[in-house]
């Protein structure tokens, strides 16, 4: 039962997301990345892991990510910067 109420809370949470983020311009890479962290991304997401499931060059999967964090979708983590890893700004 709790197991339903998580997931049903994450749907709901990720349908609002998209409907407050409607208007912002993202590429189909962007939009897939964030999909997989709303649908339960194992581990910590890097450039590393976002140029392999985008294959894509790391350069790119920089800037892509530095897009998603300029317009406030995605957060750094608190890690230093040869670990930096990137969360969703949920809130």
């Amino acid at each position: 039962m709790e197991r339903s109420v998580d997931i049903v809370s994450r749907v709901v949470k990720k349908s609002m997301f998209w409907q407050e983020h409607r208007d912002v311009a993202m590429n189909e890479r962007q939009v897939k990345v964030v999909n997989r962290l709303w649908d339960g991304f194992d581990g910590k997401l890097t450039t590393v892991k976002w140029a392999k499931i985008c294959k894509t060059s790391q350069a790119t999967a920089l800037r892509d990510i530095n897009d998603l964090i300029e317009k406030g979708i995605l957060l750094k983590g608190e890690e230093g910067s040869k670990n930096t890893s990137y969360i969703l700004a949920e809130d």
